[in-house]
């Protein structure tokens, strides 16, 4: 029988995943810890990996001597070793469009949230401050800017669900075709001209070398004093002590975000804890319906490709073609 080696989970148990791999004779095995040190322990006896957030490293994936696929339960692959699972002939698969809609809500709630103050005025509430005055200035949000950066599913998403707002929204995206753009009547402009005109800004793009640290303090320096950023898709795609420094400056307002670059943070960290922040546990992607989806989509590509069958989301289709390939049933070419 197949194994695959579950790294980390969001949800309570791998029932549906264990259902879905038991038909192609897999079982399951499930991390403890998900370290490393454990990871390489169960990974030589292993035919293929799922991970939810857990780190999938070169290391790892260099002990998986028999491995054939990875599987993202997720979009982002920051914490898989792609090029080492490219080199080594083995398959790495995402799940590229699940919680779009719960993403770009969320994203949308997060602005919300930020710029009427609710958040703010819930907490002063709750520790007996009753009081209008004691809230910072309010702004209109008909009439004003969005930035979104990162024009993939669920910055197009958003940018349908703000325009009932009455924002004028503009996006910069260097990967997206400008007539595409324009056929879908979004405005794009370059990053600095994003930041500078921006009113709210929403952070959709995954993390990379070249989007590492994208929002630090020059950035920062740049935005509007009045200005909200939020961000949906990676932690260190902004510099946190940064952040926290522009904040603390007044370079803008505030700050919605989903994600930080340590999770879970610290119970003291200053970011967390700062007033004009608006903190969720990494929890956009989430719904009952969204994580059976997931679940049920990770699982499926598994089974297809322990079954020797082509899935439909390889992130890293150029392996296909190469000798070292494990898997000789998916060859770019076979039948």
């Amino acid at each position: 029988m197949k194994k695959v080696l579950v790294t980390d989970i969001a949800w309570k148990d791998l029932t549906l995943e264990e259902a879905i791999l038991d038909a192609a004779e897999t079982s399951i095995i499930a991390a403890r810890s998900g370290s490393e040190k454990e990871l390489i322990e169960f990974a030589p006896s292993v035919d293929g990996i799922m991970t939810c957030w857990k780190p999938v490293t070169a290391n790892v994936i260099r002990s998986a001597k028999r491995c054939i696929s990875i599987g993202r339960f997720g979009i982002g692959l920051d914490n898989i070793d792609v090029a080492a699972a490219t080199e080594l002939g083995i398959v790495v698969t995402n799940v590229p469009a699940y919680c779009v809609d719960e993403v770009s809500d969320h994203a949308m709630a997060l602005l919300l949230s930020c710029a009427r103050k609710t958040a703010f005025y819930d907490r002063n509430i709750k520790v007996g401050n009753y009081s209008l005055q004691d809230g910072p200035p309010l702004f209109r949000i008909r009439g004003k800017t969005l930035g979104i950066v990162g024009l993939g599913r669920i910055g197009r998403a958003l940018w349908s669900k703000a325009r009932a707002f009455g924002l004028r929204i503009i996006a910069h995206d260097p990967y997206v075709d400008p007539t595409d753009a324009a056929q879908a009547e979004v405005e794009t402009v370059t990053f600095s001209e994003l930041v500078a005109q921006s009113d709210f800004i929403s952070v959709h793009v995954p993390l990379s070398t070249e989007t590492h640290g994208l929002f630090r303090y020059e950035t920062f320096k740049q935005m509007k004093p009045t200005a909200v950023l939020v961000n949906t898709s990676r932690g260190s795609i902004i510099d946190s002590e940064d952040l926290l420094r522009a904040l603390n400056d007044g370079l803008l307002a505030g700050a919605g975000l989903d994600v930080l670059a340590e999770e879970p943070p610290r119970g003291d960290d200053p970011l967390v804890l700062h007033p004009r922040t608006v903190i969720t546990p990494h929890a956009a992607f989430n719904s009952e319906e969204s994580v059976i989806e997931l679940r049920r989509t990770a699982a499926n590509q598994m089974a297809e490709i322990l079954s020797g069958r082509r899935p439909p989301n390889i992130v890293n289709p150029n392996v296909l073609a190469l000798p070292a390939l494990r898997c000789r049933s998916l060859a770019a070419g076979a039948a």
